[in-house]
C-alpha cells in the first residue's frame, strides 16, 4: 500500500467527484464518477456508489482500478491506482453516509450561491433526487500518477 501524502489527499478532497475506471468484461476502459468520502494517508480511498451496475460488475470481476482528478485551473491531478473491495450496503460505516450527505449538501450550497450571484447555471438540483449510496468501494492505493506537466512543478 502507497502512503498518501497531505497534499495529494487536499487536492482530492478539494474536487467535486473523481473519474473511476474499471474494466469491462471485453477488456475495455469504463469511466463513472463518483464522491470521496474518505481518504486515509496509510493509502486507502473511499468511495461511494450510488448504483451496482457496470463499475460493480467490473470490480467483481477485476478488482484492479484507477482513480483521477484534475484541476484544470491550477493545471494539477492525480491518478491513483489500486485494488479495490466492495462493502455491502448494510456494513457501510454511518460516517461514511454522513461524509456523503455533507457533500451533496454542499454541492447544492454551492450551485444556489452561484444561481444567486446570476452566474448561469441549471436551477433544478439534481443531487436530491439521488438515491442513497448501495455499496461503498475501498481503494488500496499501489501507485501515484502526478498527472501535472514537469515543467510547472
Amino acid at each position: 500500500m502507497k502512503k498518501l501524502h497531505s497534499d495529494i489527499i487536499s487536492f482530492l478532497k478539494r474536487q467535486g467527484f473523481v473519474i473511476v475506471s474499471t474494466l469491462d468484461k471485453d477488456g475495455t476502459p469504463h469511466n463513472s464518477c463518483k464522491g470521496i468520502v474518505e481518504i486515509d494517508a496509510k493509502g486507502l480511498v473511499y468511495l461511494l456508489d450510488l448504483y451496482k451496475t457496470r463499475t460493480y460488475d467490473n470490480i467483481k470481476r477485476h478488482s484492479k482500478l484507477s482513480i483521477t482528478a484534475v484541476d484544470e485551473h491550477s493545471f494539477k491531478g492525480y491518478c491513483l491506482k489500486g485494488e479495490a473491495k466492495l462493502i455491502k450496503e448494510s456494513d457501510i460505516k454511518d460516517a461514511h453516509l454522513k461524509a456523503w450527505e455533507e457533500k451533496i449538501i454542499a454541492r447544492i450550497s454551492k450551485r444556489m450561491i452561484k444561481n444567486l450571484k446570476g452566474e448561469k447555471g441549471p436551477k433544478k438540483h439534481a443531487e436530491v433526487l439521488l438515491p442513497m449510496p448501495e455499496y461503498l468501494i475501498v481503494v488500496e492505493v499501489d501507485k501515484i500518477v502526478d498527472l501535472t506537466p514537469k515543467n510547472i512543478k
